[in-house]
């Protein structure tokens, strides 16, 4: 133990919703445990903070899906408060002044939605549901499991033929569209079950959320299948709200710590990781305070975590170099605007709250649209045109804003993480909300007239307020090259560092990005299982 130092059994670097859930698991093992978080507050990403007078919002993550129902229900998070309400309909997409369609509402309602643009549209979607759900409940089943890591030995080769067993049980044509949707793009795969541009917008716009890139990218129908296998209240491919914003799924995560026992530490920047002897052996504050454990575990981007809190000459060459060709930056922009009233939209008018007023809205009325997007964010640093998804939820939430007036979260993409000709975010970022706003108001004439204020994040603040690496919110580029076994390098995916006595239990690991809790949980797992290991070996070297 280093002098001076406050012990525990394990210390947890970053209090976001996968540094709580893995800490509430070591310490509900009866492990000792501490949290240190940079901000004020726990939550990362996953936090509620008023913006305006008398308005509050869920500051960047805005919404519930992928949330594993085994963690609400281990952490006891209803039971702390956690109320998630179901949105009426998935989305609603503006096509053009007197065209819309809205997604979800159960199946027939969406197939008479479809009817509107194509017959042919309508008749394909049962099938098309059938095939995302078979493929979406296999990975549902690995997003929980630990991926096989290259140099495991037996129980890598073990793990690897197990969760492939859950591939085998997949029929021909379903393998087929699973290898479809991990190499093609978004446009290729929906092409193959679509003809009508509003449909196929409707569902791609999934694959470019958190993705810098087109849906013509190759790879892209990957992201549109990540966000497809979420389930609110037991309903999946639902979205939902967190009553009181997305902070109240972290402050139910805190609760629960604490009453395990865990020490929660915020205003605690984490200077360094302490390594003596090739192995792990605490932490340093920036304040010159000293942790020491034998379990250091990270819920930080990789980028972060070995770029800047470990010495190189502790990490191995080929990993060094690979952790620097680690690829952050979502291209996302986020805003949460105060609102005198309700958005009035051409194509559907009316203030009074209304379904579409209480679902994903959606501007990006085709894949084309999204496609230049990104091309002009490419060239000159965001979109001429943004993607802009829409949400209110003080519509379903009345304790988020004054009565009568609203909240709205924007989620915009494509914005480029960094800008080209040596410009920064610091100097745009009022003039790319400005964009936005006027991107709104173009389909919703009284848009900009009701906004009261705004709070902006641009990647440099995401950046600079969250520890997102070039403001990526999935901890990492969601691409073929950097998921599963490669999250975040070959050889690493099991949660455990070059260095031995650190994991990793953040959104750069499998299963990667959203409001989940698998990395957390699945990071647990395996360092209780080395730590059970471990004893087990101390014991039996006793014993002779």
């Amino acid at each position: 133990m280093t002098m001076g130092a406050q012990s525990a059994d394990a210390i947890v670097i970053g209090g976001g919703h996968n540094g709580l859930v893995c800490a509430w698991y070591l310490a509900s093992a009866g492990l000792k445990v501490v949290v240190c978080e940079r901000r004020g507050v726990v939550g990362g990403a996953a936090v509620t903070e008023e913006f305006h007078p008398g308005f509050r919002n869920s500051v960047a993550s805005y919404t519930v899906s992928l949330l594993n129902p085994r963690v609400i229900a281990d952490m006891g998070l209803h039971d702390r408060g956690l109320t998630i309400v179901e949105r009426p309909i998935s989305n609603f997409l503006p096509i053009d002044a007197s065209t819309y369609l809205k997604l979800g509402g159960g199946q027939a309602r969406t197939q008479e939605e479809f009817r509107k643009f194509s017959a042919k549209d309508a008749e394909a979607l049962p099938a098309y549901y059938a095939t995302l759900d078979r493929i979406g409940d296999v990975l549902r089943k690995l997003a929980a499991e630990t991926p096989p890591n290259l140099g495991d030995g037996v129980p890598g080769l073990l793990r690897a033929l197990r969760q492939g067993g859950l591939l085998a049980f997949l029929s021909r044509e379903d393998k087929r569209n699973l290898l479809d949707l991990f190499t093609k793009s978004a446009r290729d795969f929906l092409d193959g079950w679509f003809e009508s541009a509003p449909v196929k917008a409707a569902f791609g716009f999934d694959a470019v959320v958190g993705n810098y890139a087109s849906p013509d990218t190759p790879g892209s129908a990957y992201v549109l299948l990540h966000h497809t296998f979420g389930e609110v209240n037991g309903k999946k491919g639902g979205w939902g709200h967190a009553i009181g914003g997305m902070g109240a799924i972290t402050q139910a995560m805190a609760a629960a710590c604490q009453a395990a026992g865990v020490e929660i530490i915020t205003d605690a920047p984490v200077k360094a990781v302490t390594i003596a002897g090739g192995r792990a052996t605490g932490i340093e504050l920036e304040d010159g305070r000293r942790f020491a454990a034998p379990v250091v575990v990270s819920n930080l981007n990789p980028a972060l975590l070995f770029g800047e809190l470990i010495d190189p000459a502790a990490l191995p060459a080929d990993f060094t170099k690979r952790i620097k060709g680690y690829k952050n930056g979502s291209g996302t922009f986020r805003m949460n605007v105060a609102l005198s009233e309700l958005p009035d939209f051409t194509c559907l008018p009316g203030k009074a709250t209304a379904e579409h007023h209480q679902c994903g809205i959606v501007i990006a009325p085709s894949l084309d649209y999204m496609d230049a997007a990104f091309r002009d964010a490419k060239a000159d640093g965001w979109s001429r045109a943004p993607i802009v998804e829409m949400l209110i939820p003080s519509t379903l939430d009345d304790t988020l804003a004054p009565p009568g007036q609203h909240v709205a979260s924007l989620f915009c993409q494509q914005f480029a993480p960094t800008l080209p000709d040596g410009r920064s975010w610091d100097d745009d970022r009022e003039a790319a909300a400005d964009l936005i706003i006027e991107t709104v108001n173009a389909w919703a004439p009284n848009f900009k007239a009701s906004v009261l204020g705004r709070m902006i994040l641009s990647p440099l603040d995401l950046e600079r307020k969250l520890s997102l690496p070039g403001g990526d919110i999935m901890h990492g580029n969601m691409s073929l090259d950097q998921l599963w076994a490669a999250r975040p390098v070959l050889g690493h995916a099991s949660h455990r560092a070059p260095v031995k006595g650190l994991y990793m239990c953040g959104a750069g690991t499998h299963p990667g990005g959203g409001v989940s809790g698998n990395p957390g949980r699945n990071a647990a797992r395996e360092i209780l299982r080395d730590h059970s290991l471990g004893r087990a070996i101390g014991l039996a070297l006793q014993a002779r």
